[in-house]
């Protein structure tokens, strides 16, 4: 079905075709699935680091960044005391002395250069068919956390460790301060982690590492609706301060098994709609105004990986739940760095509990194409053609139930928990105008930013043609203006209780806590797990339910340019 007349600027006419091979990207390459986010015992996880590195492989991710707290910490990647004498006889502490419950601290700075590091090429050697990243998950002057990650080019981490040390507003080590710094033009080691201001400060040194040959790097802010501190502006800002490493968010955060999944209602926009948070999930909303200046910051999930449900945490394994899928150059020599390429593209895409393994997302126009992240330049009135292909996975996916959907059990509709049905896929659009006015500037949950994006078609299952699991719609139009196009996808129709609104849009998530899943009885959710899943708590079986039976995809932008 057609939502609405888009403005004239779309002359609508669907046509079906066959399944079309990728196109657009110069090199040959495939969509991996990667994780920028998750914790080890380093911090504040629950398990050793090799396990957790051991659980990516087999969760299915191809590439994975090690992104844990900066400050300080009394423990290593083992859950050893860094002051225990029998692990180490010397003690192996830099900088100033601080302790935490009798122990005393080693500040980030140091554990990610001497030891984190080690631990990384390690993983390196025992899994190399994989792609492992040094990162930190910093917390940010004068906001909360982002995922950040330094790829540097000398196989050392005195990089991150120097970026720790002086942007990280929790390390307050002053034992550095003098040192010489790395980069050109930031002078000698010093603390700037109070303000806003010393954010983008961080940003450009991210971007100086790059320019000035030293190595990669991104700066990928995290849960942003947790703590309420992260506005359009602030996005706008740092894009200004590092066009190549300030690439985009984790619009769908991680913790999907906490209370109303990811964070909870009292975060900026009452939490997440559909696992994904208030800033992507709602359309108009501030991620469709940056698109709409024509901004490519794009979308990413992660798991935020700190304890697994089974033993009571709010967390899946990385990949077991979420994947971001990005397309990574299999001809590049430098695999690390093809990791660093694909995300800053855009040419990516996310996913929830394996709703779909494959997407294909293309624009055309005389001869010239374009991928997800790439602008396709036309003249006004020429005839653009969007063609989207999806494969449904075979079999079932990570969900440890044998029972059917509760939500969709509402609407007469019989589908295995564990082997979700992608029901339809919206295509959204918005004209790219120049920057964004917010209604409302005084309001931070503003949903009104100016824009005309809007859901322009809906792609049912069954209205495609589909081969072999694979799932075709075609949409050729005529484009008057510049604008972007986005898809997302879901297990659910509209009008399921508690879950979609009329329109298919996904509703808050405490709603179907409260009016669903925090109703489930724990016993008999636990007779329901499968006979090779071993827990050791039940605590967290109503929200691992809510999490499968919920289920999306969102693409980044296709950018179209008339010229």
């Amino acid at each position: 079905m057609i939502r609405k007349n888009y403005l004239k600027i779309l002359a609508l006419a669907a046509v079906v075709g066959s399944p079309v091979a990728i196109v657009g990207s110069v090199s040959a390459g495939e969509y991996l699935a990667g994780d920028f986010h998750q914790h080890t015992l380093y911090t504040d996880g629950s398990y050793p680091f090799m396990q957790v590195m051991e659980e990516n492989a087999s969760y299915g991710l191809d590439w994975w960044a090690n992104s844990e707290h900066g400050g300080e910490r009394n423990r290593d990647g083992n859950g050893n005391y860094w002051d225990d004498t029998e692990v180490y006889p010397t003690n192996p502490i830099l900088g100033d002395y601080e302790a935490s419950g009798s122990h005393q601290e080693m500040w980030r700075w140091q554990s990610l250069r001497d030891y984190v590091y080690p631990n990384i090429e390690t993983t390196r050697e025992e899994y190399s068919d994989k792609i492992v990243i040094s990162g930190l998950e910093q917390n940010v002057p004068g906001h909360e956390h982002c995922s950040t990650a330094i790829y540097q080019y000398d196989s050392t981490a005195t990089a991150i460790s120097e970026f720790e040390y002086r942007f990280d507003r929790s390390d307050d080590d002053t034992s550095r301060d003098g040192e010489e710094g790395l980069l050109d033009g930031f002078g000698t080691l010093a603390k700037t982690n109070d303000t806003e201001d010393d954010a983008i400060y961080g940003v450009e040194w991210m971007q100086a590492m790059k320019d000035q040959g030293f190595g990669d790097a991104w700066v990928v802010p995290a849960h942003v609706e947790r703590a309420w501190s992260y506005h359009i502006e602030d996005f706008r800002n740092w894009m200004d301060a590092g066009p190549d490493v300030a690439i985009g968010f984790e619009g769908a955060p991680g913790h999907q098994t906490s209370g109303d999944r990811g964070f909870s209602r009292g975060s900026l926009g009452g939490g997440t709609y559909g696992g994904t948070g208030f800033y992507v999930a709602t359309i108009g909303g501030l991620w469709d105004a940056l698109a709409a200046e024509g901004r490519k910051f794009f979308n990413f999930a992660s798991s935020d990986f700190h304890n697994h449900w089974s033993t009571g945490g709010s967390d899946f394994w990385p990949g077991e739940y979420q994947k971001t899928y990005t397309y990574i150059n299999n001809d590049a020599k430098d695999k690390i760095q093809a990791v660093f390429d694909g995300n800053r593209s855009g040419n990516s895409w996310n996913v929830q509990g394996d709703l779909i393994d494959e997407l294909q997302f293309t624009a055309k126009s005389k001869g010239s194409s374009a991928m997800m992240g790439e602008t396709l330049k036309v003249k006004a009135g020429d005839h653009v053609q969007i063609k989207i292909k999806v494969h449904d996975p075979v079999g079932t996916n990570f969900c440890p139930f044998d029972m059917l959907n509760p939500s969709l059990d509402q609407v007469g509709i019989e589908q295995p928990l564990n082997m979700p049905e992608l029901d339809h896929i919206d295509l959204i659009a918005g004209t790219i105008t120049g920057n964004a006015p917010v209604t409302n500037p005084e309001d931070v949950v503003a949903t009104d930013y100016g824009t005309d994006t809007q859901v322009i078609r809906t792609f049912e299952r069954n209205g495609g043609s589909y081969k072999d699991g694979y799932m075709t719609y075609v949409l050729n139009f005529k484009v008057e203006k510049s604008m972007f196009l986005r898809l997302r996808g879901t297990n659910l129709p509209a009008n399921v209780p508690f879950e979609t609104d009329e329109d298919g849009n996904p509703l808050a998530d405490s709603e179907a806590s409260d009016k669903i899943y925090s109703l489930m009885d724990a016993v008999e959710l636990e007779d329901l797990l499968q006979e090779n899943v071993t827990i050791a708590t039940n605590s967290k079986l109503d929200e691992v339910a809510e999490a499968y039976a919920d289920l999306w995809f969102y693409s980044n932008p296709i950018y179209i340019e008339v010229e």
